[in-house]
């Protein structure tokens, strides 16, 4: 018997200094809605069913009680990675955006499959990706 179906990511996770700063880059210029602000974590709607979680560093290393349940504590070290999904559409308006607002691409990737991959980074060092369709196998159009 092979394992359940799994139906995609839910969330994923960045770790930030300072959550003004990584408000100003998600939320401003990104243009992601913020829709939990804490002291430990404020989550961004990242897409349809989507969220990403940006955890001040360091916060979250121990468990936390709530009425809910144990949530276990999470770090990470250095700089993290994830993706965004964008048409193919988009791209040219990504790279004059970024221009505009003085973010550097630091890398773009054709990828054998058709797929274009914008690299960037984050103020806080994270490597983050504007990524079309043709990245994987089944991420396409």
């Amino acid at each position: 018997m092979g394992a359940p179906l799994i139906n995609g990511i839910v969330e994923t996770a960045v770790y930030v200094d300072d959550f003004d700063v990584a408000h100003h880059f998600y939320g401003d210029i990104l243009g992601l809605e913020r829709v939990v602000e804490g002291e430990r974590m404020h989550g961004y709607i990242a897409g349809p069913r989507q969220m990403l979680l940006v955890f001040k560093r360091g916060a979250c290393r121990d468990d936390v009680h709530s009425p809910y349940g144990l949530v276990p504590g999470h770090s990470t070290e250095g700089p993290s990675h994830f993706a965004f999904a964008i048409s193919r559409s988009a791209l040219i308006d990504w790279r004059e955006y970024f221009e505009d607002k003085n973010v550097p691409v630091t890398s773009e990737v054709c990828w054998p499959q058709g797929g274009v991959s914008l690299f960037f980074n984050d103020p806080f060092g994270n490597v983050l990706e504007l990524a079309t369709p043709g990245l994987w196998p089944n991420y396409q159009d």
